[in-house]
């Protein structure tokens, strides 16, 4: 399965719809993108992540180092995630405390 992303500016931070899987093939697309972002001064980003169906080590790994790299910026990387599946993944590699997770995007930008 492919991974698709759609980015869109709200007040404040720019949002990165994700659709498909993030795994050890589709993961370097999304890092690219968190990259691209950075390095173009967005330093709030919000990873929707409702459409994901799966998630593998390797796109956490991603995650993790999208969030140092907006840190270095004082900025901040939070997710969106409704999927117990998933939610259960970042509970159990203690993610769950690192990460801000909403329910929906619009939670997201309102925080």
């Amino acid at each position: 399965m492919d991974l698709t992303l759609v980015t869109r500016d709200t007040d404040g931070a720019t949002i990165v719809a994700v659709e498909g899987e993030i795994d050890v093939y589709t993961a370097p697309k999304l890092r690219d993108k968190i990259t691209e972002l950075v390095g173009d001064g967005v330093y709030h980003i919000i990873i929707d992540m409702a459409a994901v169906e799966f998630l593998d080590s390797t796109g956490l790994g991603v995650l993790v180092g999208g969030l140092k790299k907006v840190r270095a910026h004082d900025g901040s990387l939070q997710l969106v995630c409704n999927q117990e599946r998933l939610l259960k993944i970042f509970r159990i590699t203690g993610l769950a405390k690192v990460f801000t997770i909403h329910e929906t995007a619009e939670a997201a930008t309102t925080s």
